[in-house]
């Protein structure tokens, strides 16, 4: 940009970005920081087979390991950790990770680690909550995410927020045994004001 000009684009809110204490609340779900009270409770959803299956991991995590990543997450300005709550009780995770202020862009993942709350659309909740808080509040343009090919359900999920395909990466994880293939997606702001999430 010349010496003169100014964009036009909404500028990203860099307290936002440095904000890692805000709470998201929707209809079900609370979207709290992560404590490092809840690090337990990860190691064993992080160790269980039927949830890592779906993760880009293998082998299970230890809490000494989980603490010495939360360290480090709590000196990181480009990243947000949220607890999801159901009812008070802290059911998965879900975060934004490679928060972009320059390019207005991050990466989204979440997990629902406790199995009886899978399947009632607690993830979609939260994931609508946190899509508006990085669009309206972070000012991003984008949020992208990797899934698992085989991860069916999930891809539909995110295909019903209006997440569009963008790509593959071949054989890009090996799980099993065998090379999976990973699907990129991503949904723009407008998109998402425009779309099945609005």
């Amino acid at each position: 940009m010349r010496d003169g000009q100014r964009s036009l684009a909404p500028r990203p809110r860099a307290e936002g970005v440095l904000e890692a204490r805000r709470v998201l609340r929707g209809e079900r779900v609370l979207l709290r920081p992560l404590a490092s009270t809840d690090l337990r409770r990860c190691v064993k959803w992080f160790s269980d087979p039927q949830i890592i299956r779906f993760l880009g991991r293998d082998a299970p995590v230890t809490l000494a390991e989980e603490e010495r990543w939360f360290r480090d997450y709590e000196r990181r300005t480009d990243e947000q950790i949220f607890a999801i709550e159901v009812e008070g009780q802290h059911v998965g995770n879900l975060g934004l990770h490679k928060i972009d202020r320059v390019h207005r862009k991050a990466e989204v993942g979440i997990v629902i680690g406790e199995p009886s709350f899978w399947s009632h659309g607690y993830g979609t909740e939260a994931m609508r909550v946190v899509l508006r808080y990085g669009f309206d509040v972070l000012g991003l343009n984008k949020i992208s995410l990797d899934v698992l090919e085989y991860n069916t359900r999930a891809l539909r999920t995110y295909e019903r927020l209006g997440f569009q395909r963008e790509g593959v990466h071949r054989e890009d994880i090996y799980k099993d045994g065998r090379f999976v293939n990973v699907m990129r997606m991503s949904i723009l702001a407008r998109e998402l004001r425009e779309g099945p999430a609005a």
